[in-house]
């Protein structure tokens, strides 16, 4: 029926969306941000940690911890200059982004929605004030702590990084967060990823029809 929903929003006039992925390190927030692109037409994904500087240049703290998960450690500048050539033209970006066997019909390309995943991207203020929805995936410190112990990192997390940088950061960054920006919608990311997807595409999908009604 949500599916349904979306596949039904037509309009003359190109419209936009941007949809913003945030939250804690392993909470789920790419494959959620993944499933949605998978679902929604016109839709392409832009991720935060494609932007990370080389490791050489990124800081370390007294402790001798690289300082990743700060805003310092990535190429913003370059992440919001592809921002905004999606901004400029998203049927041309979609074009040189997206595989043609997975293009939508032609009669579907009126509303063009842009996914921004990443763990800062509401603390970089030019970029939080793009954002028509806001979703924040959050977990328990010991299952974010058993999950990213189960990743492999290139650099390698040394011994006693999560205690001593990420998850320190992850709060402080998150406080910083939640003082500044409003209209987050903050998601269980012990939840199946079924119910995660089916909870906000369908959220998507009403404000794409919202978006239409404004005519």
């Amino acid at each position: 029926m949500v599916q349904q929903l979306c596949s039904e929003l037509h309009s003359k006039q190109m419209k936009a969306l941007i949809v913003g992925v945030g939250g804690v390190t392993n909470g789920g927030k790419s494959t959620l941000a993944q499933s949605l692109q998978q679902q929604i037409p016109n839709s392409c994904i832009i991720a935060q940690d494609s932007y990370f500087k080389d490791e050489s240049v990124v800081p370390e703290d007294s402790n001798g911890f690289k300082q990743y998960d700060t805003l310092d450690a990535l190429h913003m500048d370059t992440m919001m200059g592809v921002v905004d050539s999606w901004q400029r033209d998203p049927e041309l970006f979609l074009r040189q982004h997206q595989n043609p066997e997975n293009a939508a019909p032609a009669d579907d390309r009126k509303v063009f929605v842009l996914i921004v995943e990443g763990f800062l991207i509401f603390n970089y203020r030019p970029l939080n004030e793009l954002f028509d929805k806001r979703y924040f995936m959050e977990i328990p410190y010991d299952v974010c702590r058993r999950r990213r112990s189960l990743r492999v990192y290139s650099p390698p997390d040394p011994p006693g990084y999560f205690d001593g940088h990420v998850w320190p950061r992850y709060l402080q960054n998150r406080k910083e967060m939640e003082n500044t920006v409003s209209e987050i919608v903050f998601l269980d990311g012990l939840k199946s990823k079924e119910e995660l997807l089916a909870a906000v595409y369908k959220d998507v999908c009403q404000e794409i029809k919202s978006l239409r009604e404004r005519d």
